[in-house]
């Protein structure tokens, strides 16, 4: 299966964070997307999984000779993606001035963490500091504790990984009716805001209040929130539907008239006796009970327990060293690759001539593969 993106041509500049992921996942889909990284150094122990499905070519960007070969491939390509602070690119004669004069159609996406412009645009930052100037790090947790850090899924990839992906996208589309590229400034300060917007909609309604554990989706209704079992496991609890929350009282064994779902007055004595009821068996026999429901429960699990939950077996999620590609096309999801080491020069070669088999197969190109 060629993948949907089949025939889009893509440079990744080797970067940390939501670039290799925005590159795999698009790799995923068929994109041919060639990984530009520093000759000479090794890549980021840990990182080898998610540079699996794409080669890559090491380029010393800070040389003439170097830069001249990233604009010529750079002439052939349908996008650039990119994760440096500002100014870095245009340093190295690699500015979206220069390389869409190279190629007019080219889509230049620039991912960073504060965005291009604004006063903290040159300061260092990461995902929690990203989302902390957002409001959305303030509305996680506890109220009487600082703020949980939510790993890194809100600020790298929801809001950079996410947000760099529809803009290359919605770039390329534009570049084939007008025959004009763009530079894209994906910045996760912005990727994270946008995707709050159901939170403010409800805040400017007046249905939110702006703090922790005082809302429906924050922990603070007893009906959407985990509890501790008797083995000291988690379950979670999402039964927000009244029939949803009817279905849960049931499988709790607990009389439906004795709670009124909404009624904010009662809310510790809901919690209190739902707490006590799911402390009263291990976790695994709750999600067998409810397994059975729309009651909108399930077992909390961990990266490993994951990967052997029925469910995510059945549809191949963790059949690899990665989670399978999403979305799937067709229902079926793309094949992870092996790296490989190439030349500029083949990739030229490649992207020039006809299309033909898949540059990240190892057999389509006479280049030796390693496993990076």
């Amino acid at each position: 299966m060629a993948g949907p993106l089949a025939g889009m041509k893509l440079i990744e500049f080797d970067s940390m964070g939501p670039v290799p992921l925005a590159a795999k996942l698009l790799a995923d889909m068929g994109t041919e997307v060639l990984r530009i990284a520093r000759a000479g150094i090794s890549d980021r122990a840990g990182g080898a999984d998610l540079l699996r499905n794409r080669p890559v070519v090491r380029i010393d960007l800070k040389s003439p000779e170097g830069r001249e070969t990233v604009l010529r491939l750079l002439a052939e390509a349908d996008g650039l993606m990119e994760g440096f602070r500002p100014g870095v690119m245009e340093r190295l004669g690699l500015g979206p001035e220069a390389c869409l004069a190279a190629n007019p159609r080219l889509v230049y996406v620039r991912m960073t963490g504060w965005g291009q412009n604004g006063p903290l645009a040159a300061r260092a930052g990461h995902d929690l500091n990203y989302i902390a100037i957002t409001g959305v790090l303030n509305a996680i947790g506890g109220a009487d504790r600082p703020p949980p850090p939510p790993l890194n899924l809100v600020g790298d990839y929801g809001g950079g990984t996410t947000f760099a992906m529809i803009g290359l996208l919605a770039g390329v589309l534009s570049a084939r009716e007008t025959g004009r590229g763009s530079v894209i400034d994906a910045a996760m300060v912005d990727g994270v805001a946008a995707l709050s917007s159901g939170i403010h909609g409800m805040m400017n309604a007046g249905d939110w209040q702006d703090c922790r554990a005082e809302n429906l989706l924050d922990g603070a209704a007893p009906y959407y929130r985990c509890y501790t079992c008797a083995d000291g496991k988690y379950v979670s609890v999402a039964a927000i539907e009244p029939q949803f929350f009817s279905l849960l009282l049931e499988g709790l064994g607990i009389e439906g008239t004795r709670f009124v779902q909404r009624d904010r007055d009662g809310w510790d004595a809901m919690e209190a006796a739902f707490a006590a009821c799911f402390a009263s068996r291990p976790r695994d026999e709750w999600a067998e009970i409810f397994a059975r429901t729309d009651a909108c429960v399930a077992p909390v699990l961990s990266f490993a327990e994951a990967r052997r939950f029925p469910h995510n077996v059945a549809r191949g999620i963790f059949s690899g060293p990665l989670p399978a590609a999403a979305p799937r096309f067709g229902g079926v999801s793309g094949a992870a690759k092996q790296a490989s080491e190439i030349t500029a020069e083949a990739v030229l070669s490649r992207w020039r001539g006809p299309p033909h088999r898949d540059m990240a197969d190892p057999a389509a190109l006479p280049i030796s593969t390693t496993d990076e």
